[in-house]
């Protein structure tokens, strides 16, 4: 199976999901762990792509989305970008409308929380 079509099948598979670098448990660099801790800290069930453990993985996710750097986070197979617009729809409450919409469960309050906390 090629590169595109793993990465087509686990965001086909996977209601959410995060291509990294390193694990969910374990980021291996700040962006990934920042993306990583907003998911977990508000509950979602995401699935994480080790992009370091594959360098076919890694440059064909970057080729997949014409996104150039990782993080990048897939949400019901769309595209919803990196670290940055990750971070600002955090913020904005744009990433809860949008875990609504698509019918991902996520922690509202703790979407609260973070927030508030950046406020």
């Amino acid at each position: 199976m090629s590169a595109q079509d793993q990465i087509k099948d686990t965001i086909t598979k996977n209601d959410v999901v995060l291509f990294m670098k390193g694990t969910k448990m374990m980021p291996q660099c700040g962006f990934s762990s920042r993306v990583a801790g907003v998911l977990n800290y508000m509950g979602v069930d995401f699935a994480d792509v080790n992009v370091l453990a594959d360098a076919e993985i890694r440059q064909g996710i970057k080729d997949f989305s014409d996104w150039p750097t990782i993080p990048q986070l897939y949400v019901k197979g769309e595209f919803i970008g990196g670290c940055d617009i990750v971070t600002e729809m955090t913020l904005s409450g744009e990433l809860d409308a949008l875990f609504e919409a698509k019918g991902v469960a996520f922690d509202k309050d703790a979407a609260n929380k973070i927030r508030e906390a950046n406020a």
